[in-house]
Formats: structure tokens, C-alpha cells, sequence
């Protein structure tokens, strides 16, 4: 059974009258974080978090809960929250949104207790005596802030700023009032931790030593490679309770430390851990404040930011209206009217979570600690420093609604990304937490993803430099490109098997990296990319090159690969064929062979003539949406089908423009956004994977998508509601839908800036103009519209 939502999760605005002509007027008065659940996604995998952070800030002040009964993780779920679970281990300072593996960050955990602490907090014999139960109903959460009444008794309420925390505690008057810092308590342990108590000044002060993101599926990778320093000032005075490490405890001490290690499975063992506690004394003070400053670079930096964001007298309320505010004018980059009260929270929720990623890194004075270990400022023109990349999620919408939104954030985050890889030997990882070349996933991200900030407005990085790196790095293969540590999953080089790409013209079956077909298929993508940057920057000869290695997938296209018909194959160094099976996963990455088929973003009818034509592709991509018997199969529906709660499936409904039906993309995206996307705890499909996920259903609901990875062109399917307003500047894109509605997908008819239109895409050039697009919608599918002239397809020769 499903809990009932909470209260605040429905509170509505007011709708206005329809909008007069032209871009509807802010006000102040426009609550849109209102409208935004933060629990949808926080089971079902989505591994998304409740609690106060700012756009993209750097502090994300959470719960951290206990695991699931039963679960091999010693985590809730990655990023500390699982709506099932029902106890608290603490609120910890930092989190990553919707990752996979057994989470990230999740530092320096505080925790109340309303117990003495006479047993060491890390030690076996602890258990969960200083956890908590959870109730849903005394929580809750809105953007910026977060409350919970634990079953200990002490109410909890937590805000933040872009890198300070700050926390109310209430603890009950007639018993002890103990507040635990639980230092080296990283979601996926930690080397190193230290804290220091000092009554005097009301200040705990400390650091932890961290890394290990996926470090538990390879032996070589179990690292730490970063450190987070925290200051921590209370308003009310206290005693120092003590510290611990392991099972030894220490009554009275000021000063410790220690870690958990990565055991031996990659994961911190029982029985290890260190910390400090402080006591308060509840009948004189129950009510305790704490403003907190943190730092990747030094305990200076740490302070610095809290004295820059949260001075003396800074109080919860402030702060969290501060946050509110924030959040309302980020959100209301977008604005929609009508729709129902669940359509419009899923959106806005969506949206959130779209710019939660990636995170503030650098400090309020412009430093930061680079990939190689030393103290960096900001590039010139640069405002801000960005960590937490997950390339191979992001890169085929994410960054593209980021940039449309706030163009300078975009080249901010093409700057950060050029910054990490010349600190990191020239090579730009795939998966980089905070300072950790951590080489998740698979293929080279960079190139689509600098590519696409670059259309989409981006502008203000240093272009030259990174397309530079990037073409050294497509084709001169590095001893790591050559090494297989790591592999499968986190091999340490930036394109594994470079040297084999660059003989075959695609990767073969044994290859370092994670499945060769998938590989070539995210390698020809990150050409293609590398080819939109090639011609940003001039190089006509590199765009040539680049362009034409984009169409090496046909070198995996077997026509006879199944009696059914042609696939994408794995294929052996010597030219074989190797075995196939397209519901197999074999050579793929969290998809089968039948999924990965429809991976050609970029050069759609390139695919489509390699299948026998329009009517043989279409006829194929009914069968991927429908089961025999004519259901929809849009996710759970086996590897034959599409799944659409993961990046490898989710540009195929939009492959319908190309093939003269785009009513079809029309209605297999509505029917995935109503069926998995719901304003409900499980309402996500999946692993949002840092907002990856999240963009698509923003896309999605304004009727647009960006489909090729590094260009702005948009092929269209059809708007969720009446009117969605833009606001970029000088490029504001206003979206009118007359008859939109959750069953009324079809476009009947489109006009583009006043002009009909007969075509299901928009040129690049209208992504940097903006204009306005009002379109017919109905019930009924309009097979005429859209049907004779498909979206630009960018092969080879294209």
C-alpha cells in the first residue's frame, strides 16, 4: 500500500487568468517551489535525497537512514534517503542526487540522541542504539528546507546555503541532549577523520578523508580523493562529551579522529569509526542552532564561507526563506500554466531535481582544490568551479536544459570540466566526484557534452583549449587508454581501447572497457560530438575526421544478425561475427542488444535505411513499444522492449519523426510519462543519475527534446500543458498548446514564430533566437501532420 502524500506536497497556487500576449510577469507572489514534491524518487531506485540544498550548492543537509532489513549495502539507499526504511542515523552535510553504486559524499553525519553515550557509537555492540525511527508523518520537505520529530523526541529542522548548513535541534527538556558528529560516517567510509571540541568558543571543528564511488566493484579503485573540512558554531553553550575511535571510547576528550577504511569488499567494515559528541543541557536550553561551513580546499576555507553566507545572528528561518527564493527564481525559469495539481508537481519536482547537478565546488573566494592535489583559482571569466559529472548520464539532455536555462552556469561547467582534465594528465573522466577520476561507465562523454553546452549558448569557456585536449585525446591512445584497470566498469582510461578504434574502425569483443558494442555506440556519439566542436572551433578538417568516425556503427550493423532481422553486433578483432542474442546484455551496458539498437541519435535515417526503409523501421519500433498482443512496453516489459528508466532507450520514442509517424512519438512519450513519472515516493523510473533522468521528463512535457547529442536542433513531440514560458536572456522561448491535455497527445497543427509549420523538428538557430510555438493538440492522431518532411539526419556525408 501506498502512503498518502503529505500535506504540503499538494498545496497549489492560483492559477491565473490565461496569459496576455507576450512573456507572462514575475512576481514575487510566484511560490513555484510550492509546487515541487522532494520525496517522488526516493524509492523505486531513484535515490534521490529530501532534504535543503540550493541550485546546484555545494551543502546538501539530509538524513542519512539505516539499511532496509535484509539489504547487503550498509546504506539506506545511494544519496542517505529510502522512503521504505524507518530510522535515522544522522544528517550529514553532503550528498550527491540519484546515483547508482552504494552512494557518495554523505559526510560528517550529526546526529541527536537522547541517551547518555557510553558505548563507542562505531563499535559492534552499538547496533542502531543511537538511531532513530522515522516517521512520514511528522516530516517534511520542500525545497531549501527539511523537519522531522524523531521518536527520540528531538525535532530536527535543517536549511541551507550554497556552502553552509544550518540546523534547529529541539530536544526533549527531561532528558539527556547529546548531539553526535559521526565524522569518518561517509556513505561509503572514509581513510581519515578528525574533529576538535572546543566548549569555549561554541565551535566542533573537523575533516574527513573520502572517495571510494564505486569502489567496491573494483580492487584497484577503493581510494579516497578528497577531503572536506567542516566548521560548526553553535548558539547555546555546551560541554564536550568526548570522542571515539573503533569501540574505545573517551569521556571528556576535545580531539580525535580516525576512519572506517574500505574493508575488504570495498564497503566500511562493522566495528570501525570515529567521532565526537557534545552535550547540551536541555532543561536550560532545549532549542540549539548550528551554522555550518565546509570546504573541499582548507579549515580556513571552511570558516571563510561560513563568515561569507552565514554570519553571526543567521537564523534557520532567514535561511530557509533565503533558500525558497532562490529556488522560486531558478525554477521560474520555466514557467507553465494550467494542467492538474499532480501534473504540475511531478514537472516542477522534475525540474528540480534537473538543477540539483552538478554541485558547487570552488569557495566563496574563487578557490578550490584541483584533481592534482593542489589549490586553484577560477580560470579567467569563470564564475564558479563545478563537481559531480556524470557524463554518461547527462550529456544527452541534462546539460542541454541547464544551459538553456542559465548560459553562463553552462560555461562555467564546460570550464570546470577543461580545469579537472588539465589537472588530471590531459584526461577528462568519464564519472569525476568532487576530485576523483573515478572512470565510471563507459564511452567519452566530454565531446557531447562540451558540444551541446556550446549550442545551447554556453559560450564563456576557453573553447580553443578544450577542443584542443579533447582532439588529442580522440586520437593519440595513452598508456591508460592501453590499461585495463578498472575494467570493466571503471577503467582508468579516457577512451579504452583508442588504439584498436583507430585500427578496426570499431571495438572489438575483448577490448579494454565494459561491452565493446555499447562502446562503439557511445565512441561514434562522442565523435559526432567531437565533430560539432571541430566546427565551433574552426578546425574544418578535424569536423571532416570527426564526422566521418561517427558513422563506424554501421561497421557493427549485422542485416542478417536475427531471421527478424539486423542488429548492432558484437564483432570479433579478426572481422567474426560474435554470438548474439538481442535480449541478450552481453557486450552491452544496463541494456540488451535490442535496446542499444536504437542508439544512433544523431544519424536516425543512416539507421533507418540500414533496416530496409521507413516502413520496415517503423514496423520494428512498434514492436519494441508493443507487445504482441498490442500493451504498451514501455518499461518492465523484458529486453525485447524498451525500458525508459534508463539513458540507453530513452531518446528511441522520439525515432518515430523519422520515419513519417511522429504521432506515435507523440503518444509513446505521453504514455511513458504517465505510466512512470507520478507524484507518488516510487514516482521516478530509476536512478535519476544527477538530474539525467528528471531533464528528459522536463523536455518531455514542453514537447521538445535534444535529440543529437552536441547540436541545438529539437525534434518535437507534443506540449503537457496549455502554456510554458521560457525565460532565457534574450532568447525567451514561449510554447501555447490549445487543447493540451494527459489524453491529448496528437498535434493537429504547429505554427513556428506565427508561420505554420509542417515539421516535427526546429532548427538550432531557434534554440539561439527563442520564439514562440502554438500548437493544436486533440485526442486523435493527425497522420498527415509532420509525415513528409523528417528531422535532418547527420551521417557521414551529412
Amino acid at each position: 500500500m501506498h502512503r498518502p502524500l503529505l500535506p504540503f506536497a499538494s498545496v497549489l497556487l492560483t492559477i491565473a487568468p490565461a496569459f496576455a500576449a507576450g512573456p507572462p510577469a514575475r512576481t514575487v507572489a510566484d511560490d513555484l517551489a510550492a509546487e515541487v514534491n522532494p520525496f517522488i524518487g526516493t524509492t523505486n531506485g531513484g535515490n534521490v535525497y529530501p532534504g535543503a540544498t540550493l541550485p546546484f550548492g555545494m551543502v546538501a543537509f539530509s538524513p542519512e537512514q539505516t539499511p532496509l532489513p535484509g539489504k547487503r549495502f550498509p546504506i539506506a539507499a545511494p544519496g542517505g534517503y529510502e522512503w521504505r526504511a524507518n530510522g535515522v542515523r544522522g544528517f550529514a552535510l553532503t550528498h550527491v542526487s540519484g546515483t547508482g553504486c552504494t552512494g557518495a559524499s554523505g559526510d560528517i553525519p550529526l546526529m541527536p540522541v537522547t541517551i547518555p553515550v557510553e558505548i563507542a557509537p562505531s563499535s559492534i555492540d552499538a547496533g542502531v542504539l543511537y538511531s532513530s525511527l522515522l516517521d512520514h508523518a511528522k516530516e517534511s520537505a520542500s525545497p531549501g528546507a527539511y523537519a522531522v520529530t524523531l521518536d527520540n523526541g528531538v525535532t530536527v529542522a535543517l536549511g541551507a546555503t550554497e556552502r553552509t548548513a544550518v540546523g534547529r535541534f529541539t530536544f526533549p527538556e527531561d532528558k539527556p541532549a547529546n548531539l553526535l558528529f559521526l565524522t569518518s560516517d561517509s556513505e561509503v567510509g572514509s581513510t581519515d577523520s578528525s574533529i576538535r571540541i572546543d566548549p569555549a568558543t561554541r565551535t566542533v571543528s573537523g575533516s574527513v578523508t573520502s572517495g571510494n564511488f564505486c569502489g567496491y566493484l573494483a580492487e584497484d579503485r577503493r581510494e579516497s580523493y578528497y577531503t572536506l573540512h567542516f566548521v560548526a558554531v553553535f548558539d547555546q553553550p555546551f560541554q564536550a562529551g568526548g570522542t571515539w575511535r573503533d569501540d574505545a571510547i573517551a569521556p571528556g576528550a576535545t580531539e580525535g579522529g580516525g576512519g572506517t577504511t574500505y574493508g575488504t569488499r570495498g564497503h566500511p567494515p562493522a566495528g570501525r569509526g570515529a567521532g565526537g559528541w557534545i552535550a547540551f543541557d536541555a532543561e536550560a536550553t532545549p532549542v540549539v542552532e548550528v551554522r555550518i561551513g565546509i570546504s573541499y580546499v582548507d579549515a580556513a576555507g571552511a570558516r571563510a564561507n561560513l563568515e561569507a553566507e552565514s554570519p553571526a545572528g543567521t537564523t534557520l528561518e532567514a535561511t530557509q526563506a533565503a533558500a525558497r527564493e532562490a529556488w522560486n527564481d531558478t525554477l521560474g525559469r520555466i514557467r507553465i500554466e494550467g494542467g492538474s495539481a499532480d501534473d504540475r508537481t511531478v514537472f516542477y519536482t522534475a525540474l528540480y531535481h534537473a538543477l540539483l547537478e552538478p554541485s558547487l565546488y570552488s569557495d566563496a573566494d574563487g578557490r578550490y582544490r584541483g584533481f592534482d592535489g593542489t589549490v586553484h583559482d577560477l580560470a579567467r571569466g569563470q564564475g564558479a568551479q563545478y563537481a559531480n559529472y556524470s557524463g554518461w548520464d547527462v550529456y544527452r539532455s541534462q546539460l542541454q536544459l541547464v544551459t538553456l536555462l542559465d548560459p553562463a552556469r553552462g560555461a562555467d561547467i564546460a570550464q570546470s570540466l577543461l580545469n579537472q582534465a588539465e589537472q588530471n594528465g590531459g584526461v577528462w573522466d568519464r564519472w569525476t566526484h568532487l576530485t576523483g577520476p573515478t572512470g565510471v561507465m563507459n564511452g567519452d562523454p566530454s565531446p557531447p557534452s562540451l558540444a551541446a553546452i556550446h549550442a545551447f549558448g554556453g559560450r564563456g569557456f576557453d573553447l580553443q583549449r578544450a577542443y584542443a585536449s579533447l582532439k588529442k585525446a580522440a586520437t593519440e591512445p595513452t598508456a591508460k587508454d592501453l590499461d585495463t584497470r578498472g575494467c570493466p566498469i571503471l577503467c582508468v582510461g579516457q577512451r579504452p581501447g583508442l588504439d584498436q578504434w583507430l585500427r578496426l574502425h570499431y571495438m572489438p569483443v575483448g577490448a579494454p572497457g565494459w561491452g565493446s558494442a555499447a562502446d562503439t555506440l557511445e565512441l561514434v556519439a562522442a565523435d559526432f560530438g567531437l565533430a560539432e566542436l571541430a566546427r565551433a572551433a574552426g578546425d574544418a578538417e578535424g569536423e571532416r575526421l570527426f564526422r566521418a568516425r561517427s558513422g563506424w556503427w554501421r561497421n557493427l550493423f549485422n542485416p542478417q544478425a536475427t531471421p527478424e532481422g539486423g542488429y548492432i553486433q558484437p564483432r570479433h578483432a579478426d572481422g567474426r561475427w560474435a554470438e548474439f542474442d538481442p535480449a541478450s546484455h552481453d557486450e552491452f551496458v544496463e541494456g540488451s542488444g535490442a535496446q542499444y539498437l536504437w542508439m544512433v541519435p544523431f544519424d536516425p535515417a543512416g539507421l533507418v535505411e540500414k533496416l530496409g526503409g521507413a516502413e520496415t523501421a517503423a514496423r520494428r519500433l512498434d514492436a519494441f513499444f508493443r507487445t504482441p498482443e498490442g500493451e504498451w512496453a514501455v518499461t518492465k516489459s523484458g529486453p525485447l522492449h524498451a525500458e525508459l528508466d534508463n539513458e540507453p532507450s530513452i531518446a528511441s520514442p522520439w525515432l518515430y519523426n523519422f520515419v513519417g509517424q511522429p504521432w506515435k512519438t507523440q503518444a509513446t512519450v505521453r504514455q511513458a510519462m504517465r505510466q512512470i513519472w507520478t507524484n507518488r515516493p516510487e514516482g521516478m523510473p530509476g536512478n535519476d543519475d544527477l538530474g539525467a533522468m528528471s531533464s528528459w521528463y522536463v523536455w518531455s512535457a514542453l514537447g521538445l527534446y535534444p535529440l543529437y547529442p552536441g547540436r541545438a536542433d529539437l525534434v518535437v513531440g507534443s506540449p503537457l500543458f496549455p502554456r510554458a514560458a521560457i525565460e532565457r536572456p534574450d532568447a525567451g522561448i514561449e510554447i501555447r498548446a490549445d487543447g493540451a491535455a494527459p489524453d491529448a497527445p496528437y498535434v493537429q497543427a504547429l505554427r513556428v514564430d506565427g508561420e505554420p509549420s509542417d515539421r516535427a523538428w526546429l532548427p538550432a538557430d531557434f534554440v539561439e533566437r527563442g520564439g514562440r510555438l502554438d500548437f493544436t493538440l486533440g485526442r486523435e492522431p493527425n497522420r498527415a501532420w509532420g509525415s513528409t518532411t523528417p528531422p535532418p539526419s547527420y551521417g557521414p556525408e551529412g
